[in-house]
């Protein structure tokens, strides 16, 4: 029997408007700052049509990735609340593929801007399996305390009482046609602006590898130190961080050149360091396992994958011939595709806005 998993950040999907721009004039959209505004009020106007005026567009985009994906389970990361989740399925995802997603699964986690990770499944495969959930958790609550993460690295300067996760680990055992399979939905802590000498992903570095320590040790406390690589488990998310990338060189002009680069460090070595678990992404080609684009102008370009669906060493033995699909039609017109890659976008999508996200749905067919 077979299953399709995805994973997807749909990038801020919330039911509420951001009105701190008025102050903060890092956080106010670069439109608004083409025009004269002469007070909160009319700010707070201004950035209602804004917003909504964009977000019919992404939302259509949003949906008609998903779509393309055709998973039996989602995984999204950037979720606002259940309420945003079910107006974006009546309003959007329905009229893509129709009454599909009948289970949803969201708890609020720890983000200070109220994102969280959920799940929406099928309640049954595209082969006619039935898709149970038995139970749920929650690991939001977890501190650096709980699994000594405070004392692996002093310099990172951690409150022992603060909690790992930025987010949450969702954790889901399910019955697929009555076999098991345990998901961890997960949103790394994002790469900040740089500080102390160093950039965004060097100095955010640690919380992350504290994040990844505490997911393997979540399901070591499950399944027991040694005894994981035998089990059935996923864990699929946003991690904000990668193993390596296509540097980007050139213009537009002279054409671009992407180079591959491995990085010395890497949060997610704590789950690749001794096999715990596998990207089935390495068995595409090395320039085509990019799932964003990351630009801060021409000096600092590079396609990497954040996205990932990470399989048990059993279930990726399972699948050895099975490779992750990527969704790109959602991207901006702005990302660079290396060689061979472009693919046509969804109508309207526009040069940086509106899109389907910053991310790349991954998606991946399993035997369970």
């Amino acid at each position: 029997m077979s299953l399709r998993l995805a994973t997807f950040n749909i990038e801020n999907l919330l039911t509420r408007f951001d009105y701190t721009g008025f102050r903060n004039q890092v956080r106010q959209d670069r439109v608004l700052r083409l025009f004269d505004i002469r007070n909160e009020a009319e700010y707070q106007r201004l950035e209602e049509a804004r917003t909504i005026a964009l977000t019919d567009d992404a939302r259509q985009h949003s949906a008609l990735a998903i779509a393309d994906a055709d998973a039996d389970i989602l995984c999204l990361q950037e979720m606002d609340n259940m309420a945003a989740l079910q107006a974006f399925e009546y309003g959007y995802l329905f009229r893509m593929v129709g009454n599909g997603y009948r289970q949803k699964y969201l708890i609020e986690g720890n983000d200070s801007r109220g994102i969280d990770v959920c799940v929406l499944m099928r309640e049954e495969t595209r082969d006619g399996q039935r898709i149970e959930c038995v139970d749920i958790r929650s690991h939001a609550g977890v501190t650096y305390r709980d699994f000594d993460l405070h004392t692996a690295d002093p310099a990172a300067g951690f409150n022992p009482d603060d909690r790992v996760f930025k987010r949450d680990c969702l954790e889901l055992d399910l019955r697929i046609g009555g076999r098991p399979l345990t998901l961890y939905v997960v949103h790394f802590k994002s790469m900040g602006p740089g500080r102390d000498g160093m950039d965004g992903r060097q100095s955010t570095m640690p919380v992350r590898i504290a994040e990844a320590r505490a997911v393997r040790r979540i399901i070591e406390n499950r399944f027991g130190i040694g005894k994981t690589a035998d089990k059935a488990f996923a864990i699929c998310g946003d991690m904000n961080d990668y193993q390596e990338k296509l540097a980007i060189e050139g213009d537009r002009r002279s054409g671009y050149r992407f180079i591959p680069q491995k990085e010395p460090l890497s949060a997610l070595d704590t789950f690749t360091a001794d096999g715990f678990a596998v990207n089935p992404m390495l068995r595409r080609p090395v320039d085509d396992r990019w799932t964003l684009y990351h630009s801060r102008g021409p000096e600092e370009r590079h396609l990497c994958q954040l996205d990932y669906i990470w399989l048990s060493p059993s279930l990726a033995e399972r699948n050895a011939h099975r490779v992750p699909e990527i969704v790109r039609a959602g991207q901006p017109f702005r990302t660079l595709f290396p060689p061979g890659q472009e693919v046509e976008r969804y109508p309207r999508v526009g040069w940086d806005r509106p899109k389907a996200s910053d991310h790349c749905p991954v998606v991946m067919t399993l035997d369970v």
